[in-house]
């Protein structure tokens, strides 16, 4: 808007008899603020490019983060109906089907485990302290279908009937437990007394927005709702899909076969962040045609302005470089200052956004040179046709001009 006002409103207080008459003069404070327009314009520019930069690159960090289980191959298909009950009889049929490596079972999705509770004892607690600790039930088998690694002791085991008061914690957990040897020790969880049967080294059942909280896992082999995790064989997810429907159809024929990817379940986390993205592709897009355009009127302003002084520089001997040389470093000079703006509002911009994740990609130097770069290259390659147009022109010409 204060862009095409301002020539809006200099062309509407010009005096026809002066333009009429070749005397029109322009100020030194109307120069300077052409220039300071598309200064700002650049600005704006640079600051969209190095926000998108960062933006492209947090959200490839998250999406390529090791999360510390494999999301690849995991199908969540949710417990309705008759599953609950008919769990154990699924579990046995898929497992011989073709394409399944395993199977389990948890009260939340892995990807968005967020139940917390206060109810969590041990030996050793400060009774006046009570942190918070997510929880959630899982089956037989967890471990191995998320592909979790264990820094000690084992995963739930139909072996061992103690397990069905048993708990597994994550290496956060233990850090507030504080337990030097904790497999065998005991913890009450939700007033029920049990051991600690394994510790799980920490994977991500968040977005990585939020640190990795404490967790502590205890069997849920008959609960009756969450989902049912399973893994699938490399390239045999058509096959395994086929024979999971044919089963869901089987033992709850009133529920339609639904389920999701666990990939996918995780860019979902993400989308808020995806949007940004695109719109920041289309800000900088669309900023850096206005600054171009405001830059290349200015470089035809100014070569109109100065079409004398490049004749008689070229009657005196200079040559086309040179011209190009003296067109274009003025606007170089635009550009380098916008950038100067730039580069310190956009790393306190990024800088306070990428602080909404706990787990980030570094604000590295080369991303702030880029976009430097691409505003000259632009600012380059927008002046240049004008700059070499005036560069060869016809000197004799340009002394006739009036």
């Amino acid at each position: 808007l204060i862009s095409g006002s301002y020539p809006a409103l200099f062309l509407s207080n010009f005096q026809p008899i002066r333009v009429l008459k070749g005397t029109l003069k322009f100020s030194a404070g109307a120069a300077w603020f052409r220039k300071g327009l598309v200064v700002f314009q650049f600005m704006l520019s640079i600051i969209l490019i190095i926000g998108t930069i960062v933006v492209s690159q947090q959200i490839d960090y998250a999406q390529t983060l090791n999360l510390g289980f494999d999301k690849e191959n995991l199908i969540y298909i949710p417990i309705e109906g008759t599953l609950a009950e008919k769990y154990k009889v699924f579990k046995e049929d898929a497992i011989k089907s073709a394409g399944i490596q395993s199977v389990t079972r948890i009260t939340q999705a892995p990807t968005a485990i967020s139940n917390g509770t206060g109810g969590v004892q041990w030996e050793g607690k400060d009774p006046n302290s009570m942190p918070q600790f997510t929880q959630a039930a899982t089956g037989y088998d967890f471990i191995k279908t998320m592909k979790l690694k264990m820094t000690d002791g084992r995963d739930f085991s139909k072996d061992f009937a103690s397990d069905s008061v048993g708990y597994i914690v994550n290496e956060a957990a233990l850090k507030i437990i504080k337990y030097d040897n904790p497999v065998g020790k005991w913890l009450t969880f939700w007033e029920k007394k049990g051991t600690i049967v394994g510790v799980l080294k920490d994977f991500h059942f968040s977005s990585v927005h939020e640190p990795i909280r404490p967790l502590v896992l205890r069997l849920g082999e008959d609960v009756s709702w969450g989902s049912i995790l399973v893994r699938t064989e490399p390239g045999k997810t058509k096959q395994a899909l086929a024979s999971l429907e044919k089963i869901c159809k089987e033992l709850n024929p009133q529920f339609p076969f639904t389920y999701q990817f666990s990939d996918e379940e995780y860019q979902k986390l993400y989308r808020s962040e995806q949007i940004v993205s695109k719109l920041t592709n289309y800000f900088a897009f669309l900023g850096i045609f206005i600054s171009c355009l405001g830059l290349l009127g200015l470089a035809m302003f100014t070569a109109e302005q100065r079409t004398k002084e490049m004749g008689i520089r070229k009657v005196l001997g200079a040559g086309s470089g040179t011209l190009f040389t003296l067109m274009s470093k003025d606007f170089l000079m635009l550009v380098l200052i916008a950038f100067v703006i730039a580069a310190p509002i956009s790393f306190l911009a990024t800088g306070t956004w990428l602080k909404n994740f706990a787990y980030r990609t570094p604000l590295s130097w080369w991303i702030f040179g880029v976009a430097g770069l691409a505003a000259v290259v632009i600012a380059l390659l927008t002046v240049s046709f004008q700059a070499i147009k005036t560069a060869m022109a016809n000197p004799v010409k340009s002394l006739r001009t009036e």
